[in-house]
């Protein structure tokens, strides 16, 4: 844990202030995420970014929480042939991630991520971007969710975007393969989520009001349309606007529909795949303003085409 008390200096700010103020280099964006995560504490009750502190309070910092600032991702231009670019312009990229590669560094001198591949090809982004260690990137995908990632070359593409995400005028899509025996073939889950009070690596679905309570849940959407059936097994679009962390594989998970091979939240395995079947197959832009429409599709990848495949054999 790490622990402060409020001096008279910062009482009556706003917690994230001070929190960034005790913390030295620590970024006001990123003191909001931490205790957006409910990883801040202010005398033993969770608070959030806009609680104001008094002095000679404590601020508890849970130990696991990365405080880090200056990771600064190192250009890998080796890495960055590697890049798959589904359309690139002068203001804006959008790249396929492969599964298995984090979309950002979280330690110093971390490599292998998106984010040392896209300073590696385009080093004005460096310069854009919500903090150093995400060069550009307007949102993230996890580790092993492949599919597409859109990052601003400009700093006025990227305020532009940002505006559109909160805005909720980036279409989002996502192809996934679950357990189909219980999901209707349309729907939608609008069931809030927050982070699991007990272990980090999971989201918590809040449907109990005992839960929403406790846990201080963001609300969350998500719609789906199954597009095939094979035997217990679906291939299912799904979207969501925001789309928070872990938001469709929990989402599916509290209907008994669960991510094949996601072992996290009770997926069953699925024959020739290695991770959780969730790939982001669409992303666009249709509210032009500043930043021209776009629009970019990509398919199943080969490793999730081919387990669904082989369910016909």
């Amino acid at each position: 844990m790490r622990r402060f008390s409020v001096p008279e200096s910062l009482d009556g700010e706003r917690l994230d202030k001070a929190l960034a103020s005790l913390v030295p280099g620590l970024s006001r964006s990123r003191a909001k995420e931490l205790t957006a995560e409910g990883l801040v504490r202010v005398d033993g009750r969770r608070a959030g970014k806009s609680a104001v502190v008094a002095v000679n309070q404590e601020i508890v910092v849970a130990e696991d929480a990365h405080i880090e600032t200056d990771v600064t991702p190192t250009p890998d231009a080796e890495l960055a042939a590697t890049l798959t670019i589904r359309l690139e312009r002068k203001d804006l990229v959008i790249v396929e991630k492969p599964a298995g590669m984090p979309t950002a560094p979280v330690e110093p001198g971390e490599g292998g991520t998106l984010a040392n591949a896209l300073v590696a090809r385009y080093p004005e982004m460096a310069n854009v971007g919500f903090r150093k260690r995400e060069p550009g990137l307007l949102h993230r995908l996890d580790t092993e969710t492949s599919g597409l990632v859109l990052a601003a070359r400009t700093t006025e593409a990227f305020e532009e975007l940002r505006r559109a995400f909160t805005e909720e005028h980036i279409e989002k899509r996502y192809l996934l393969l679950c357990d189909g025996q219980n999901l209707a073939d349309t729907g939608t889950v609008a069931h809030p989520l927050a982070n699991h009070p007990k272990d980090r690596r999971r989201v918590l679905v809040c449907i109990h009001p005992r839960d929403v309570g406790r846990n201080d849940p963001r609300p969350a959407e998500t719609s789906w349309r199954v597009v095939e059936r094979r035997g217990p097994w679906a291939l299912v679009e799904a979207s969501a606007a925001k789309a928070s962390r872990h938001q469709i594989r929990v989402h599916f998970a509290s209907m008994e529909a669960a991510l094949a091979n996601d072992e996290l939240y009770g997926g069953k395995p699925l024959a020739r795949l290695t991770r959780h079947a969730l790939h982001a197959s669409h992303i666009a832009y249709r509210n032009p303003d500043k930043v021209r429409p776009f629009e970019v599709n990509t398919p199943l990848p080969s490793d999730m085409q081919a387990a669904w495949d082989a369910l016909n054999d």
